[in-house]
């Protein structure tokens, strides 16, 4: 009876040892996991963002011969290309807005380039400086007002009034007005103090910096460094840029002609207008500049802001936290140089809502990553937030695009929705809504008495060829226009903001009247 007691005690002690010793090396294993968890540091991100920077005006795109952004070229090269990144409004400040909530226009408001500022707006920065974050402010704010004060959000704050000037600019820094040296460039400047806020940061902190680049917005004035770099680049037209033309137009540089079907018919109105004004090759900005120094002279003004991100990169390597830091680079909104006769943003057109969009992060971005799917602007705060180990806070539109940086298979939308609304000071385009899918963009021109549009992306990248008449669309038409309208409805965007306008016409021909 022994020897069966000992012969049946042996397995269960040799389970019970076995047991143990599982239990031993998963605590082990728990404790280490915790211990590495405590050691790993939060993710730091810097944000940088230029105006008016459009998508394919970087070296490594090829659209502009002799074009060198070096430092570009090397985010894409190190990091992440998203390729087909967009603006959900083409305008400064609802597309700042929508960057910091996470929001449509329609939802924050900020509607326009004079809106004010509502109440209960929550940017995400605030979300990191809960986790702990150093955030700071340097550079362009223009949304909402024109003021230059601290906003919420950030510890450390660097900004100017209004669109700034490029050189011997006035700063306010931490609510004080600070003038800076004669002579002194802008772009350089803030990169200065984002630099010098990051030397003297405390260590023992994550930190967010949001490094907001006046370049390249108009009117285009390059460091002095950089001046007549580009004096003798090749100057091309887009295939599109004289099917608006009149018999007093000009023609300007490399004349493209079309190579894929045209359908003059049907150019809106407003747009055919348009060619002889602020916002047109014809009458742009009054006459003060021709198309081939306003071209070049972007050119040489985008070659600083270029510099700007490979001092952050270099730095960043040199201080050894390159590993640790996520850098993003994005523009707050395309610009057209030329397409259907127009130069700036505002419409619907690729050139206008389509922005470069660069992410480097070494050990979470694989080098050379593409990134294929639609990204938009109201992404960037879920993003960041996700890099800070936090939830996206209901009331944002849009969506971490984070694991799309990693290389993960996620379910992503399929189309983006468009709104802009008319501005008094540029009444030369309408409200406009559309939608866009990887095929088709349909577009409505609202409150005009004009034609609206349908365009084949695929067959048709120059938009030349609106199809809106064509009864093999009509159905593809007829369901954009509901899902738009669906949209709109879903997102509380069915009533459209007015703003009033005390103010005299500043637009050409009826300028200094109300």
């Amino acid at each position: 009876m022994k020897e069966t007691f000992t012969f049946l005690r042996t397995p269960f002690r040799a389970a019970a040892l076995l047991m143990i010793t599982l239990q031993m090396l998963c605590a082990a294993g728990t404790v280490q996991a915790q211990k590495k968890q405590a050691e790993a540091k939060p993710l730091n991100v810097i944000f940088i963002l230029s105006d008016d920077h459009r998508y394919d005006f970087m070296g490594f795109m090829n659209k502009v011969p002799g074009l060198k952004t070096p430092n570009m070229d090397r985010m894409a090269k190190e990091g992440a290309h998203l390729q087909n990144a967009f603006v959900t409004t083409s305008l400064c400040s609802p597309s700042r807005a929508s960057i910091l909530t996470g929001q449509y226009a329609h939802t924050h408001q900020i509607v326009d380039n004079s809106a004010a500022l509502p109440e209960g707006l929550t940017f995400f920065p605030q979300y990191l400086q809960e986790k702990g974050y150093q955030t700071g402010f340097f550079g362009k704010w223009h949304m909402g007002n024109t003021d230059d004060q601290p906003q919420p959000g950030f510890t450390k704050w660097v900004s100017f009034k209004g669109q700034g000037v490029y050189y011997s600019p006035t700063f306010n820094v931490d609510g004080k007005e600070v003038k800076q040296p004669d002579s002194s460039y802008t772009t350089d400047l803030l990169t200065d103090y984002t630099l010098n806020w990051l030397k003297q940061r405390d260590k023992n902190k994550p930190f967010f910096a949001y490094l907001s680049h006046k370049g390249v917005h108009s009117e285009f004035m390059p460091a002095k460094r950089h001046r007549d770099v580009y004096k003798n680049i090749q100057v091309v037209s887009p295939p599109s840029m004289y099917l608006t033309a009149t018999d007093s137009s000009k023609r300007w540089g490399m004349v493209q002609a079309p190579t894929t079907p045209v359908n003059t018919r049907d150019i809106p109105e407003w747009v055919r207008r348009q060619r002889n004004s602020w916002h047109g090759v014809d009458g742009m900005y009054d006459g003060a500049i021709q198309f081939d120094d306003f071209y070049r002279q972007y050119l040489e003004t985008l070659l600083s802001v270029d510099e700007s991100i490979g001092r952050v990169l270099d730095w960043l390597k040199k201080e050894g936290l390159d590993k640790n830091t996520m850098v993003i680079y994005m523009g707050d909104n395309g610009f057209q140089f030329g397409e259907l006769g127009l130069i700036d943003k505002r419409d619907m057109y690729e050139a206008s809502i389509r922005v470069p969009l660069l992410a480097r992060a070494p050990g979470l971005i694989k080098p050379g990553t593409k990134v294929p799917q639609m990204v938009m602007n109201v992404d960037i705060a879920p993003t960041v937030l996700e890099m800070a180990g936090m939830e996206k806070p209901a009331q944002m539109q849009g969506n971490s695009f984070l694991p799309l940086l990693k290389g993960e298979q996620i379910a992503w939308r399929n189309k983006m929705y468009y709104e802009y609304y008319w501005e008094w000071a540029f009444p030369q385009t309408p409200t406009i809504f559309g939608v866009r899918t990887d095929q088709y963009k349909y577009i409505y021109n609202h409150g005009v008495w004009d034609i609206n549009e349908l365009y084949d992306i695929q067959k048709d990248p120059q938009e030349m060829n609106n199809l809106i008449r064509n009864p093999e669309y009509e159905a593809v038409a007829k369901e954009l226009k509901a899902d738009m309208w669906n949209w709109l409805e879903a997102t509380n965007g069915l009533q459209i903001p007015l703003k009033n306008s005390p103010y005299r016409r500043i637009d050409l021909p009826f300028k200094g009247t109300y």
